[in-house]
């Protein structure tokens, strides 16, 4: 029972005929969703694949994205989602560094990585959802598989130590990390969900706005294991009116959003037009939220709201405000809104300075973390292992104090990360990339304020000698190499950069020289 497929298992045995999954007109049970699961996890075993393999997931937000999460593992093999926003470079480079065998993906994202990555490795199976398999030997039609495969499949037996997902994060040198997540740090975070963050019931209904390859795939399990209900919008982009029809139709109970969503949702009045009681619980994070605005949130939609801090390499999550929480008013209670909670069960949540000693209430250090949340390590990385795992503890690299309640204030971010719209961008990764334009001398990368996006990418830019070279020049550039909410949206040029003695340019400065 250590595999995350049991959840399923289980739920279908003992609710099989409870709806699984709502898509537009379209209603499936679990017993359905068991059979595909099963349907799949043959295929694959079908194709070559072993226990063991790992398998790449591309995957839109739709039910077969909700298979094929579930399929390998119940096959024991591991899965790699990856954030479907990426560039189809960096999906190559995940697929290439993770070793994956097969690749699952939807139709939509395949054609893309294809023109960037034509010769994929020999090794690697695509699957493709809803697109025919055509000429291309190395290409299988998602549904062609699964009609030709039974549709039973025993969950395979794990060690829960073995690893469940790769869940890959940007990192300070450029290229993303593989933090290993095993079968137990998963059920830990189902565990932790389930008791701090949101009592999951069968009655539940969870939307995903979210991507599968983040919180939302992360979110699953706990909806499954209680047998509620999963909601795939038939919107391919966000507003916050598709969202309130949503919730209206299917009576949504539960969703995760970053700050810009719920930003967006209070810019739009038409909420006041729709029946939205249903809605119970919004976690969020990933990002800063303003008090002012996080109270007008609770004022508009009710105690609502969940916030976590967590990590890829401790996923959700280490410490949580829960609902009632939200509602104080008094000047403790406003204060601590601007925290992330307090440390969640099955986790220890500390302060070290640089020496790796822990510090006092009120005094900020790198927040550390530690217990069965915490993954195992990084794929094929043991450098970058030896800096973050340190005597047990996890080293985020983030920047926080715990107050004399025991609740975490975040004020910094060791490495620079910029957190825009819930995702963490890593200046040094863009830095990188404009640096290969033939045009640019030297660049440098930060975050700015933004009421919207919580912080704007701004590169600050040296041209070589003559160049011509305009913001929107840099701006494409940066499209044809990174996904596209990596681009700087804001782009400023010098003749030269402040610098340190020893060389070093001075990000600060550059900073205040544009006004941040």
């Amino acid at each position: 029972m250590n595999n995350l497929s049991y959840f399923l298992t289980r739920t279908a045995a003992a609710n099989g005929s409870r709806p699984a999954i709502f898509h537009g007109e379209t209603t499936h049970s679990y017993a359905w969703m068991d059979r595909q699961v099963s349907r799949l996890a043959n295929g694959l075993v079908s194709l070559g694949l072993k226990p063991g393999d790992h398998v790449g997931l591309i995957l839109a937000n739709n039910p077969s994205g909700l298979v094929s999460l579930f399929a390998p593992l119940r096959a024991g093999m591991t899965i790699v989602p990856m954030n479907p926003k990426l560039h189809p470079q960096e999906h190559g480079y995940m697929l290439e560094n993770s070793e994956s065998r097969a690749l699952i993906v939807s139709a939509s994202l395949l054609d893309g990585l294809l023109a960037a990555d034509p010769d994929l490795p020999d090794r690697l199976v695509v699957i493709a959802i809803d697109r025919p398999a055509g000429d291309d030997p190395r290409i299988v039609d998602f549904a062609d598989l699964l009609a030709r495969s039974a549709d039973r499949f025993e969950d395979a037996d794990v060690d829960a130590d073995d690893i469940a997902w790769i869940f890959y994060t940007s990192g300070t040198t450029g290229k993303p990390k593989g933090a290993m997540l095993s079968h137990r740090n998963l059920t830990t975070m189902v565990n932790t969900q389930l008791i701090e963050f949101n009592p999951v019931k069968a009655s539940d209904r969870l939307a995903y706005i979210a991507p599968l390859s983040h919180s939302n795939g992360l979110m699953a399990f706990q909806h499954v294991a209680r047998a509620a209900g999963h909601v795939f919008p038939t919107f391919s982009r966000f507003t916050a009116g598709d969202f309130y029809r949503m919730v209206e139709r299917y009576r949504v109970t539960t969703a995760f959003m970053v700050p810009t969503i719920i930003q967006i949702m209070l810019d739009d009045p038409s909420h006041k037009e729709h029946d939205l009681s249903s809605l119970h619980t919004v976690m969020y994070g990933g990002a800063p939220m303003y008090v002012d605005r996080l109270k007008e949130a609770v004022d508009t939609f009710g105690p609502i709201f969940v916030q976590g801090f967590a990590q890829g390499e401790a996923p959700m999550g280490c410490t949580c405000l829960p609902r009632e929480e939200h509602l104080a008013r008094d000047e403790v209670g406003e204060r601590r809104l601007g925290s992330a909670g307090r440390e969640c069960l099955f986790v220890k949540v500390r302060i070290f300075d640089n020496d790796g000693n822990q510090l006092p209430p009120g005094e900020a250090g790198e927040i550390v973390v530690r217990g069965d949340l915490v993954m195992r390590g990084y794929w094929k990385n043991p450098e970058a292992n030896r800096a973050a795992l340190q005597d047990g503890w996890l080293r985020t690299g983030d920047i926080g104090y715990l107050d004399e309640g025991g609740y975490l204030f975040l004020t910094d971010r060791k490495k620079d990360m910029i957190i825009s719209g819930g995702h963490n961008i890593y200046p040094r990764e863009i830095e990188e990339v404009l640096y290969r334009h033939p045009a640019i001398q030297e660049a440098t990368v930060f975050g700015l304020p933004d009421r919207k996006w919580g912080e704007r990418v701004v590169a600050a830019i040296v041209r070589k000698g003559a160049a011509e070279l305009d913001e929107a020049g840099v701006v494409e550039w940066c499209r044809g190499n990174l996904a596209s909410y990596k681009k700087p949206t804001e782009v400023h040029f010098f003749d030269e950069l402040p610098k340190s003695g020893y060389g070093k340019i001075l990000k600060r400065e550059v900073r205040i020289l544009v006004g941040g």
